[in-house]
């Protein structure tokens, strides 16, 4: 005869649940509980957020190393090293309220190894487009490393991914005379240095046709260096779910879901 449908099952064993942690005082749910379909992990306030990867293009010597290492350490070294391949750093940061983990890749510049940083464009969330105020050439090229990176990464719609244009060592003037100097290798505190020859108007125009937003940096004395990273990480997200990171709800052994538990009682 079946049993009622409100009756226990006969095949289960009841367990105990857990003592609470020592530093509790007696009675205190666990820290696992909490509303239905809820965890610690999938919580809103998750710490580790968006893993967004954030790469950083544009001719070799126009300070790529240098503005990642302004952002990331605060630190600013006049010594010049080629990148080869791609160099990785990590940041956190929150963004109107969300928490993001910024995966920045400096990549090679030179031709020589331009090939081996291919590989890590693939997975790119927002991409830099760095130029040098005093080398034109870098400028010109700006396109060519957007066709590159378009080519390799192929978004689903092109014109919608999220660029950030930079214009560095925007503490050079006119004159070749820097807030302290340039970025470049071997450029002392106050010396002549390659003066500006790109234009703020020119490259603010060539953004505008292009539709991305545009800073002039300078990885020397930090100018504008946060507020263009946290610009990139602001159209990253905008691409991402609300819900960062999904968990599902936790399993707990020895719990029967509820419509399983009518079965399970209505059986002989």
């Amino acid at each position: 005869m079946a049993s009622s449908s409100t009756g226990s099952n006969p095949f289960e064993v009841p367990l105990s649940p857990p003592p609470p942690p020592a530093s509790q005082p007696p009675g205190t749910p666990p820290p696992s509980a909490g509303p239905a379909g809820v965890t610690p992990s999938s919580r809103p306030g998750n710490p580790r957020g968006a893993m967004l990867k954030v790469i950083i293009l544009g001719d070799s010597g126009v300070g790529k190393t240098c503005l990642m290492n302004r952002y990331v350490t605060d630190k600013f070294t006049q010594q010049y090293k080629a990148t080869i391949g791609a160099d990785f750093r990590p940041k956190q940061v929150d963004v109107d309220g969300r928490r993001a983990t910024l995966q920045i890749w400096d990549t090679a510049g030179q031709e020589r190894f331009q090939s081996l940083g291919v590989a890590f464009y693939r997975g790119a969330d927002v991409c830099f487009l760095v130029y040098d105020v005093t080398d034109e050439t870098s400028f010109e090229r700006l396109h060519v490393w957007r066709n590159q990176f378009l080519n390799a990464v192929r978004p689903a719609d092109p014109d919608r991914f999220p660029f950030v244009v930079l214009g560095n060592k925007a503490d050079v003037d006119e004159d070749g005379i820097g807030r302290g100097g340039g970025d470049g290798e071997g450029e002392g505190e106050g010396e002549p240095t390659a003066s500006r020859v790109v234009s703020l108007r020119d490259a603010q125009r060539v953004c505008a046709e292009w539709g991305y937003p545009h800073f002039e940096t300078s990885a020397k004395d930090g100018t504008n260096v946060e507020q263009a990273f946290l610009q990139a990480a602001r159209a990253a997200l905008r691409n991402e779910p609300e819900e960062d990171i999904f968990l599902p709800e936790t399993i707990r052994l020895g719990e029967t879901a509820p419509g399983q538990r009518n079965q399970l009682a209505s059986c002989c």
